[in-house]
């Protein structure tokens, strides 16, 4: 086994040091650390050699049970270890509100007031793993420097000894977790002297010792009376496990809430049929005290829910919690497949991962994970579901299927073992939801693994959550293709050749709601000339997107008939109008004549557009215009006549290029100006790419935006 040397210190150990065989690395350097900076519990985590996963080596201060979710997790993962490995910083939670804030699967799990630092245990050249440790709940906002430096020197100190243990070719064996030391022969119900034993014995009230992991070490027999369960049956036990009408999450989550912020807590149960019993916790970094009596005050006690009739084991609680947290972070369908790889595989033990769907009664791969010959999967991709396959047997029936060796498999689909991956063991879990199926999730291990019956119960539990999460994805990701091909058939796929003008075009939908919105821009040729507009129909959202269909139509149809700029405007504001919509639009329009180098415009409340000279000024042109389209009928739009000598470049855009929440107006639009004489001279596309990706925040456009730019061209 790898091991440490005597000295404690904090000093960093010469990079040249040997670390000395014998004693567990692992244990002794977080019980150091531990000890230096007075933390209440910890972990050491070392990264999977083969993936990207962290692996919990050791826990100490607490029973490994409280971390359960977090076992396994991929580097991706959104928990402070990974934040801190990933980006190779120390990562400070303060408290229940900044875990709630920055980390809310953690805070919904483990709602306890305590603080958290996780450190990265990594050279300059080589990561490790990580390591957190926690303070319960008092700990000062902030990390001192001593803390820092404590911390960061110890985790330094242990990526040299683990480099130097690989150099060395010395194996990590598994080291035992670091916890309070066991009942003294292992017998209970002593409590170092006669006397006090005699004592506690003499109390009216019942008193209780639990280990840190809830096992009862002492019981007076007032404790086994109130219980009703005698002494001998309470000791080595597990309190709400061997206490029927205690076997709740919400009791067993009140010791877990002690333990971790060590402040006092208590609860009231209902002793069947009617008695109600104050429970009091007192505890410490060995344990905790229970102090039992009857509670006087009926009316505060009937203010807690009583048991259920079964309990239902908290960890397996906390890891539903926690990966039904994840999965409601999920938006598409691959958003799923990447939730279910970075969260539920590693935490079953699972190293590679199949998401299958069903389309037209053929079997659909979504997505995979962790097959180095992806063809292995993809092949089952369009099979019709009659196929004998596992994974249509489990979408069509709704029933699981394990298989815990390669044999089983071959048994029962003989022709699979044809293709067989490099895995040995898999789980079909079913994806059911709102009562049908929605596809089957795939889990495989690379070794042969026995699906023990609790296992069985939890992962087809755990299918249920990615159900839900499939279900919701798949439409999320049909109304977005439904949107994308509305959109794209309302705008011109391509923009025509013209006659003495260059044209570029750029639209972006908004990121919040259905991504489909109603701003509109065309190009329209025409005898001698030609016609442009540009336009945003109030909303982002089909009818909005609809109206813009109209509009664009419209204009098209005036300019056709040979209309003016102004009478095209006045005509497009009586059709909506006409049509009843409460939906309004701006729009600016313009008939372009190269050969002249003129363009006359016309706008209803639209941005104005900014002119490019040829030597390299910009200018806004603050047109004379008319309301929004839609709400006056007698509302007359003039015509202004502009210079567009070759070299000019106009640009048209709609209000989502330079409005967002806390920017003037006005300096978006001088900072459009300066962009426009910087990078004027780009081939156009160049250009109108530049300006979209300056002006759009992809994370959370607020409104869609559309983009046309017109460069005269000289005379040939």
């Amino acid at each position: 086994m790898v091991g440490v040397s005597e000295g404690q210190s904090s000093v960093q150990a010469p990079a040249g040091a040997r670390a000395p065989v014998g004693r567990p690395m692992l244990s002794l350097t977080l019980a150091a650390m531990m000890d230096e900076v007075h933390a209440h519990s910890g972990a050491v985590y070392l990264l999977s050699p083969d993936q990207p996963v962290l692996e919990m080596a050791v826990m100490a201060g607490l029973p490994r049970a409280f971390a359960a979710p977090w076992e396994r997790v991929g580097l991706s993962a959104p928990i402070p270890v990974s934040d801190a490995l990933r980006e190779r910083r120390l990562v400070w939670v303060s408290g229940e509100e900044e875990m709630a804030r920055h980390y809310p699967r953690i805070a919904m799990v483990l709602p306890y007031p305590f603080s958290l630092a996780a450190l990265p245990v990594a050279t300059a050249t080589k990561a490790y793993g990580a390591v957190f440790v926690t303070w319960p709940g008092g700990h000062p906002p902030h990390l001192s420097d001593g803390e820092r430096d404590h911390l960061t020197a110890a985790c330094d100190r242990l990526a040299v000894r683990l480099e130097r243990a690989a150099e060395q070719s010395v194996p990590l064996t598994p080291e035992p977790d670091l916890l309070a030391a066991p009942l003294v022969d292992g017998t209970a119900g002593t409590l170092g002297s006669v006397e006090a034993a005699r004592m506690v014995s003499r109390l009216p009230y019942g008193l209780c010792s639990l280990d840190v992991h809830g096992r009862v070490g002492f019981a007076n027999a007032a404790a086994a009376e109130l219980l009703g369960v005698p002494t001998g049956r309470l000791l080595g036990a597990h309190l709400w496990a061997t206490v029927p009408w205690l076997n709740d999450p919400v009791y067993e989550d009140r010791y877990r809430a002690a333990m971790f912020s060590q402040h006092v807590t208590s609860f009231v149960a209902l002793r069947p049929p009617g008695e109600w019993l104050s429970f009091r916790l007192y505890p410490s970094t060995t344990g905790l005290s229970v102090r039992i009596s009857r509670a006087r005050a009926v009316t505060e006690m009937n203010r807690t829910p009583p048991p259920g009739q079964t309990g239902t084991r908290l960890v397996t609680i906390t890891q539903v919690l926690d990966l039904a947290g994840a999965l409601t972070e999920a938006v598409g369908v691959q958003d799923v497949v990447q939730l279910v790889a970075d969260e539920i595989a590693p935490t079953v033990g699972s190293q590679g991962l199949v998401i299958l769907g069903s389309r037209a009664g053929r079997l659909r791969v979504l997505g995979h994970r962790g097959y180095p010959d992806p063809r292995v999967v993809e092949r089952y991709d369009g099979m019709p579901l009659s196929e004998p396959t596992p994974g249509s047997q489990v979408l069509r029936t709704g029933v699981p299927a394990f298989f815990e060796n390669r044999a089983e498999l071959g048994r029962l689909y003989p022709s699979l073992a044809v293709h067989l991956s490099q895995f040995s063991a898999w789980a079909y879990l079913p994806l059911i939801a709102s009562g049908r199926p929605v596809g089957t999730c795939v889990l495989s291990y690379t070794a042969a693994h026995h699906f023990t019956t609790e296992e069985r119960a939890v992962l087809t539990s755990l299918a249920g959550l990615i159900a839900q999460a499939l279900e919701r994805a798949l439409l999320y990701d049909a109304k977005h293709r439904l949107a994308h091909g509305l959109q794209e058939a309302l705008l011109p796929h391509t923009l025509p050749s013209l006659t003495g003008i260059e044209a570029a075009a750029r639209y972006l939908p908004a990121t919040q709601g259905m991504e489909i919105g109603g701003d509109f821009y065309d190009l329209v040729p025409t005898q001698g000339v030609a016609a442009a507009v540009i336009g945003d129909v109030q909303g982002h959202n089909v009818t909005a997107a609809g109206l813009m269909g109209q509009v664009r139509t419209a204009v098209r149809a005036y300019t056709a008939v040979g209309q003016q700029p102004d009478e095209v405007m006045r005509s497009t504001n009586r059709l909506l109008l006409d049509l009843g919509s409460e939906l309004f639009a701006s729009c600016l329009y313009l008939r372009l004549d190269p050969a002249r180098g003129r363009a006359v415009m016309s706008r209803a409340g639209h941005p104005p557009p900014l002119l490019r000279r040829p030597d390299g000024r910009v200018r806004v042109l603050d047109l004379a215009g008319g309301p929004l389209l839609g709400i006056d009928g007698s509302a007359a739009y003039p015509s202004t006549e502009v210079d567009l000598s070759p070299g000019s470049l106009l640009v048209l855009y709609t209000d989502g290029l330079v409005e967002s929440p806390g920017t003037d107006f006005e300096d978006a639009l001088a900072d459009l100006g300066r962009r426009l004489t910087e990078l004027g001279d780009l081939p156009l596309d160049e250009l109108a790419d530049a300006l979209v990706q300056h002006g759009a925040d992809a994370d959370g456009r607020l409104d869609d935006t559309a983009i046309l730019l017109l460069r005269a061209l000289p005379d040939d």
